[in-house]
C-alpha cells in the first residue's frame, strides 16, 4: 500500500554513456524522443543507475538492429551488456507465455531464475508499463494479449518484489483492457477524480502527522487511495457491495513500539470517529500466518471512509517479507518455502538499494546460487527441480515411462549425455526407445546418472517386479564386475555378506541389483578386511582409519551397538544412534528417513555416536586403463586422477597399433579400496575407455 520513497532522480544525458546510448537510438526509425524520455524518467524516479538506464535505450537498438548492438557491446561497459541480454531472456519468456496458458507462475519463477542481475526487473517493468499506456493505439486483441502478459508476469512481480509505484499503475491497465465493462462500472462508482483522492489522502497525513507528533509519538505515514483494480479484487474475494468498502482510501502508520501502536489508535479515534465493526486488533490475535497489524476503519474529512493500519518497524518487516509477505496473501498462493526465501531477499534487496551497484549485483549472484533449476520442455511448460538434477531425472519427472525409456537428450537442440546437468532456462528433450529398459548403472552415484531419490526409487521400483533369478544374476554381475576391478576375485562371499548385516548372500546380491547397496560400500567393507594384512607397497605416511568394529557412544558407558539394516552404515559415514528396547543403541546413517521418522517419535532416544579410530596406512595401488587409442584420451585420464585427488607415484603407456588400443598403467596413492572403486568408476565413463581394474600385487 505504501508507495516507494526513493529520491527520484532527474533523467539526463549528460554522461557520455547516456549520450552515446541516445544518440544511437535517435537513428531508429521507430524510437520516438517521447518514449525515450519517458523510460529515463521513469527509471530514474525509481533511482536506478546511468548503465540501467543505457542498457533500456540499447535494447532498443539490439532489437532492431542486432548487427550494431553486436559492434557497440565491444565498447561498453560489462554492466549495460550483461543488462541488454538480461531483457533478451525476458523476451524468451514472453514468446513462452504466447505459447502456453496456465503457466504463468512456472514462467515467474523462470524470469526470475534467468536473470543475472536485479537492475534488469526495472527495466522490464517501465517497459512494460510504457507498452500499456500506449495500448489504446494497438488493434483490440493485441492489446489484449499485452494485458494479459501484464496481469500473468509484470504486475505480480512488481508486487512481490514491492515496487509500488509501477505495481498499482500496471494492474489497473492490465484490468482496463481485459475487462473493461467492470474496469468502467467501478471508475464511475469512484465519485472523485484520482488526483482528488490523492489530495484527501495528503491532507490525512499532515492532519494525523500533526495530531501524532502533539501526542510525542514518532512516527512515518504513508497512504495512497485505493486503486480500481484492488477495489474489485477486494468486492469479489469479501463479497461485498461497492457501498461496503471502508478502504477506499487507506493510511499506514509504523511506529517503534507495541505501546505506540496502540497511542497511535488512540489519537486516529480522537481525530476522526471511527467504525466499530470495522476494527481488527491482529496485534493480540495475530491471523494463522503471523501478520499483526491493528486495522481500523474512520469517517475522515468530509464524510469520507478511511483506512488506517499501525504497526512497528518490526512488524512490518515481518509482514512483508517473513511467512505473512503480503503478496502471498494477495494471490492466494500457498507458494514454497525457498522461492518465497528467494522473493523475500530480492525485496529487502531492492528496498535498501544504495549506490554501491558494484555490492548490489555481487550480492544478487550470490542469491542465485539457490537449490532450485527452471527448465522447459519442448512445449515451453517450466519444470521445476532441484539443482544437480540430470536430464535423465527431467525425463523421469515428466513421466515414469518416460524415464525408463530415455535412451538419450537435447538440451537447447544440442545433443547431451545422460549425466548433464542442465541450467535455468534450458529447453530440454529427452529421446526415447520403444522399450523399457533402464539401466541397473544408473542407480550407481559414482556414475552421476541420477540425482533425485525419487527417480532412483522409479528405477528401483522396476527391477524389484523383475524375477528374484534375474536381479540374483544382475547383482553377482555386477559384484564379480567389482571384484575383479579391484582384483579381489578371492573374497569370501558369506564373510561379506555378514559383514554387511545380511544373513544370506544372496540378499546381499539383489539389494546390489536393486541399488540399495553401492559397490563403494562393498570396496569399503574389502578395505576393512585387508586393513591388517600387509599393503603391496606401502607408502611411510600413517593416517588415521576408522576402525570398524570400534563405535564410541558420547556420555554412556560401554552399551552394545547393532547397525541399522535400514541404511546399512558403514565406518567413515556420518552417524547418530537410538536408544531400543533391549538391543542396546542402533546405529543409523545421519540422512537415514526411519531414524527420521524414529526421532519425530520419541526425539530423547537419540543420542550421538562416532566410530572409534586406530593407526592406518595409505595404500598403493596399481591400475590398468584400457581403451581406443584417441586423441586427449591420456591427457583425460591423468586429468581426472589429478582431481579426484590421488596421487600418481608412477604411469607407463603402450599403444597396439593392430588393434588400436592403448593401455595405460599408474601406480597410485589411495586412502582406501571404497576411495579406489570410486576412482574406478569414474574412469570407466571416460569416452572409448573399455576396460578399467587393479592390478593384483605380484
Amino acid at each position: 500500500m505504501a508507495e516507494s520513497t526513493r529520491p527520484p532522480q532527474t533523467p539526463t544525458a549528460d554522461t557520455p554513456l547516456l549520450r552515446d546510448a541516445m544518440n544511437a537510438c535517435a537513428g531508429l526509425p521507430e524510437a520516438p524522443c517521447e518514449s525515450q524520455t519517458q523510460t529515463l524518467e521513469l527509471l530514474a524516479s525509481l533511482g536506478c543507475d546511468e548503465e540501467t538506464r543505457a542498457a533500456a535505450l540499447w535494447f532498443a537498438v539490439a532489437e532492431h538492429d542486432h548487427a550494431a548492438w553486436e559492434r557497440a557491446a565491444e565498447s561498453l561497459p560489462p554492466g549495460v551488456v550483461r543488462l541488454v541480454e538480461g531483457q533478451f531472456a525476458a523476451e524468451r519468456v514472453w514468446a513462452l507465455h504466447a505459447e502456453r496458458s496456465g503457466a504463468s507462475e512456472g514462467l515467474r519463477r523462470l524470469l526470475l531464475a534467468i536473470i543475472r542481475d536485479v537492475r534488469v526487473v526495472f527495466v522490464l517493468l517501465v517497459r512494460q508499463l510504457l507498452r500499456m499506456r500506449g495500448a489504446s493505439k494497438l488493434p483490440a486483441e493485441e492489446a489484449r494479449r499485452l494485458a494479459k502478459l501484464t496481469a500473468d508476469i509484470h504486475a505480480p512481480l512488481a508486487n512481490r518484489l514491492g515496487i509500488w509505484q509501477l505495481k498499482w499503475e500496471l494492474e489497473d491497465l492490465a484490468f482496463r483492457f481485459l475487462q473493461p465493462d467492470v474496469y468502467k462500472r467501478i471508475a464511475k462508482l469512484l465519485d472523485e477524480r484520482r488526483v482528488d483522492r490523492e489530495r484527501f489522502i495528503r491532507e490525512c497525513i499532515d492532519t494525523l502527522g500533526t495530531a501524532l507528533r502533539e501526542a510525542g509519538i514518532k512516527a512515518d505515514i504513508a497512504g495512497r487511495p485505493k486503486h480500481i483494480h484492488s477495489i474489485w479484487k477486494k468486492m469479489q474475494r469479501k463479497h461485498l457491495d461497492f457501498a461496503e468498502l471502508y478502504d477506499i482510501r487507506a493510511l499506514r502508520i509504523l511506529v517503534d513500539d507495541v505501546a505506540d501502536c496502540y497511542a497511535a489508535l488512540g489519537v486516529v479515534h480522537g481525530l476522526w470517529p471511527h467504525i466499530p465493526k470495522e476494527f481488527d486488533d491482529y496485534i493480540a490475535r495475530p491471523k494463522q500466518n503471523g501478520y499483526r497489524s491493528l486495522h481500523t476503519a474512520v469517517l475522515g474529512p468530509g464524510g469520507r471512509t478511511l483506512e488506517v493500519q499501525i504497526r512497528t518497524h518490526a512488524m512490518h518487516r515481518d509482514n512483508e517479507l517473513g511467512v505473512a509477505a503480503h503478496w502471498r496473501y494477495k494471490e492466494g498462493g500457498s507458494g514454497d518455502a525457498q522461492f518465497e526465501k528467494r522473493v523475500a531477499w530480492l525485496r529487502t534487496l531492492l528496498e535498501s538499494r544504495g549506490d554501491d551497484d558494484a555490492g548490489l549485483l555481487a550480492d544478487f549472484e550470490t542469491a542465485l546460487d539457490e537449490d532450485r533449476v527452471y527448465v522447459l520442455t519442448p512445449r515451453g511448460e517450466v519444470v521445476d527441480m532441484p539443482r544437480g538434477a540430470t536430464v535423465l531425472d527431467f525425463a523421469y519427472h515428466i513421466h515414469t515411462d518416460v524415464g525408463h525409456r530415455c535412451r538419450g537428450a537435447k538440451v537447447n537442440d544440442r545433443i547431451v549425455p545422460l549425466t548433464h546437468q542442465p541450467r535455468s532456462g534450458d529447453r530440454v528433450e529427452i529421446l526415447t526407445a520403444k522399450q523399457s529398459e533402464p539401466s541397473r548403472d544408473w542407480l550407481s552415484p559414482h556414475h552421476g546418472y541420477l540425482h533425485s531419490g525419487r527417480a532412483k526409487d522409479k528405477v528401483r521400483a522396476w527391477f524389484r517386479r523383475k524375477e528374484h533369478s534375474a536381479n540374483l544374476a544382475a547383482g553377482r554381475a555386477l559384484l564379480e564386475r567389482e571384484l575383479k576391478r579391484l582384483a579381489m576375485t578371492d573374497a569370501d562371499h558369506d564373510a561379506l555378506a555378514r559383514k554387511l548385516g545380511f544373513q544370506q548372500f544372496e540378499e546381499l546380491l539383489v539389494a546390489l541389483a536393486l541399488g540399495e547397496l553401492s559397490t563403494a560400500q562393498i570396496a569399503r567393507s574389502l578395505t576393512e578386511r585387508e586393513a591388517g594384512a600387509p599393503a603391496p607397497r606401502p607408502t611411510p605416511r600413517r593416517t588415521e582409519r576408522v576402525d570398524p568394529g570400534a563405535m564410541r557412544v558420547q556420555g554412556v558407558g560401554d552399551l552394545m551397538t547393532t547397525l541399522a539394516r535400514c541404511c546399512q552404515p558403514l565406518p567413515g559415514d556420518p552417524v547418530r544412534g537410538y536408544i531400543t528396547k533391549g538391543r542396546g543403541v542402533s546405529v543409523h546413517r545421519r540422512d537415514c528417513t526411519s531414524l527420521a521418522r524414529l526421532a519425530r517419535r520419541d526425539p530423547k532416544r537419540v543420542i550421538d555416536v562416532e566410530w572409534g579410530h586406530v593407526p592406518e596406512r595409505a595404500y598403493e595401488a596399481t591400475v590398468r586403463v584400457l581403451g581406443y587409442d584417441r586423441k586427449g584420451l591420456q591427457k583425460d585420464v591423468t586429468g581426472l586422477i589429478t582431481n579426484f585427488g590421488a596421487p600418481i607415484v608412477a604411469s607407463s603407456s603402450r599403444l597396439f597399433a593392430r588393434t588400436g588400443e592403448a593401455e595405460m598403467t599408474f601406480t597410485l596413492r589411495v586412502r582406501d579400496f571404497e576411495q579406489l572403486s570410486v576412482l574406478l568408476a569414474r574412469l570407466e565413463t571416460l569416452p572409448n575407455v573399455i576396460e578399467v581394474q587393479r592390478l593384483a600385487a605380484g
